[in-house]
């Protein structure tokens, strides 16, 4: 069978052989990031170096200043006037379109605004009842009668995906057509020509969705967007095509990172699970903890608009910053033991969602969406645990990270 046959019949075959391929099977950069912070906060890392000059995506920076520490990322971030996002728009931006993504202030504050409608309590709450619950439970209902499964394949792959698609509005005779185009999306770190072939799939679709919507709106986002106004502002065509884009990796691929590291830290530590299982209230702690613990993206790009310092090292304007959320998260001077996952940890601020002015804006949907699946898998999943025939199953990668795969065996109804 040819690859492009294979990836229409099995979608998540090709993103996890692509995927494979694109992160070197790094397994644990962790130690790496802590011998970095012992040296100092801030490293000058010569990329075109270490790659021998190949970059997969375009304006790749030869140079980078890498921030490891809690306390500099969180000033890097803090801080949109030294630190902008205009350095997207020569990498992400050629595949996204003009979003949020590579905006700074004025112009992020008053898009943003216009966004966060669609992220309401409110819709939130609908979404919950009416999209994430059934698109979960029609995951769990294809094997839990088995014994059996690949929580990662069979759940927590496909259902972030599909829960977008039914917020945006795409038709259910045209969620295949969503997900093979969102998964060429998020490829495109390792393979840019199925990136940007992906991109046009999604923006000619987005299109029709905005010409249909504009005269008879419906609950979903694009009506949203297309109808929303806040100051005298409102979205074009292109930036709702653009933002929409952008939600797929957003909004699916972390998602399903985040959902699977956290499954992964439960079930490596099943008196955990079992804690969490007699407790629901425990999910909100484990959820953050899970975040802090194995953040799905590990780094974030920002250029120094100046001159600067951060944590005593110099930086010149111009210069690339890579912001090490992962590194961050495993800041020994702010997290006790940080390496471990522990649930009943004390609440501090963790770094996975960003801050300041860029934290991600689905933050709340992705805590929802979580909150979901584990209540749905402690529920029709009893005695739920990895399978003990498996082998060696970890998770990975350096830039996103998450398990392959999550076999698990449980007691069937």
């Amino acid at each position: 069978m040819s690859d492009t046959e294979d990836d229409r019949r099995d979608p998540f075959e090709s993103f996890n052989r692509k995927q494979g391929q694109g992160q070197g099977g790094i397994r644990d950069p962790y130690p790496l990031y802590a011998a970095m912070r012992e040296q100092c906060p801030v490293h000058r890392i010569d990329v075109a170096a270490m790659s021998g000059g190949q970059s997969m995506l375009p304006g790749t920076p030869k140079e980078i200043y890498a921030v490891v520490t809690h306390d500099g990322v969180s000033e890097a971030l803090r801080d949109g006037r030294r630190f902008c996002s205009k350095r997207y728009e020569k990498s992400m931006g050629l595949v996204m379109g003009h979003s949020i993504l590579e905006m700074d202030d004025p112009e992020h504050a008053v898009y943003r605004k216009i966004l966060q409608r669609a992220f309401t309590r409110k819709a939130l709450e609908r979404w919950e009842g009416e999209v994430v619950s059934p698109v979960v439970h029609r995951c769990i209902d294809a094997f839990a009668e088995r014994g059996r499964a690949d929580l990662v394949r069979e759940l927590t792959f496909p259902f972030p995906v599909t829960v977008i698609a039914e917020m945006i509005g795409v038709p259910r005779e045209e969620h295949d057509l969503f997900h093979r185009a969102a998964i060429e999306l998020i490829s495109v770190g390792f393979d840019w020509d199925a990136g940007m072939a992906g991109s046009r799939t999604l923006g000619e679709l987005f299109g029709r969705l905005i010409e249909e919507r504009r005269n008879e709106p419906r609950d979903d986002l694009v009506s949203v967007l297309l109808h929303s106004e806040v100051d005298g502002a409102r979205m074009d065509d292109d930036l709702i095509v653009a933002f929409l884009r952008l939600l797929a990796p957003a909004g699916a691929e972390t998602t399903y990172r985040s959902s699977s590291n956290l499954l992964f830290g439960l079930l490596t530590n099943p008196e955990q699970l079992e804690a969490v299982r007699r407790d629901r209230s425990l999910i909100a702690a484990a959820t953050e903890e899970g975040l802090r613990w194995e953040a799905p993206l590990t780094g974030i790009m920002r250029t120094a608009t100046e001159d600067t310092v951060i944590e005593g090292t110099e930086i010149p304007a111009g210069a690339a910053v890579g912001i090490q959320l992962g590194a961050a998260n495993r800041d020994a001077s702010r997290y006790e033991n940080p390496d471990a996952f522990d649930i009943s940890r004390p609440a501090r601020q963790h770094m996975a969602f960003a801050f300041g002015p860029h934290r991600c804006l689905g933050m709340h949907l992705a805590r929802m969406e979580t909150d979901v699946v584990v209540n749905a898998v402690l529920d029709r999943l009893p005695g739920v645990r990895l399978d003990p025939a498996a082998e060696d199953v970890h998770i990975s990668g350096l830039v996103f990270r998450s398990p392959a795969s999550l076999p698990v065996v449980f007691d069937a109804a």
